[in-house]
């Protein structure tokens, strides 16, 4: 999926005081694409990734998925595009404790209405190196154990969009070395339009392109 984000701007008012999160970015990703967003903690960096999700609307400009304007659709419309579009990995795993690893991956299947859910979970989770860790909750994994679940949810529903934020900052060097190997591993062979926003140079290099925000702005492109 090819994304365009045209002019975007994002600004808050607490008080009487106005906060520019994010002005005038503009940008291309390519189908396929893989791209690093790096910058300060505070450089806009995770408002720009709900913004591409739509998880959260601009206060100017917008994003266009294929062409079309995603802030022309209403919420409901930005859920259901999220839900047959995009995968999502985040650095708190954003695991239910409540479920194993094999149903954490099998919930979006089975919000989608697919039949096919643990047949798909299972195998996703053969790909991530943790079938034998199938009905185990995420307190009975590790870090790195977790993030891989939250991988195999991530591309289980073969997503067009991957968006990850800071998806080895809660792991050692050596856990996220191996995340980020099966992060890209697992994107090679299904083709998302990957977006990645980091401060991990590592990661960042695996990108094909870096982009950089200061102070809400592209610095570098």
């Amino acid at each position: 999926m090819r994304i365009d984000i045209e002019h975007l701007g994002k600004t808050v008012h607490v008080g009487e005081n106005r906060l520019d999160i994010l002005s005038d970015v503009s940008f291309s990703v390519n189908s396929g694409e893989t791209v690093a967003i790096l910058g300060s903690s505070g450089s806009g960096k995770s408002t720009l990734l709900g913004l591409i999700a739509g998880l959260d609307v601009p206060s100017t400009g917008c994003v266009r998925l294929d062409g079309d304007d995603l802030f022309a659709l209403d919420e409901d419309g930005r859920a259901a595009l999220r839900a047959r579009s995009m995968g999502f990995v985040f650095q708190s795993f954003q695991l239910l404790p409540g479920l194993t690893a094999l149903e954490n991956v099998m919930l979006p299947l089975e919000l989608a209405g697919r039949g096919d859910a643990e047949q798909i979970a299972r195998v996703q989770l053969q790909r991530v190196g943790l079938t034998a860790r199938a009905r185990h909750r995420p307190t009975q994994l590790s870090g790195g154990e977790q993030q891989r679940v939250a991988l195999a949810r991530a591309f289980a529903v073969a997503p067009r969009v991957l968006l990850a934020d800071e998806p080895t900052g809660n792991l050692d060097a050596r856990t996220g070395a191996q995340v980020i190997e099966l992060m890209f591993e697992l994107n090679r062979a299904q083709g998302a339009t990957l977006i990645v926003v980091t401060h991990d140079v590592a990661l960042a290099g695996h990108c094909a392109r870096r982009l950089r925000l200061e102070g809400g702005r592209l610095a570098a492109a």
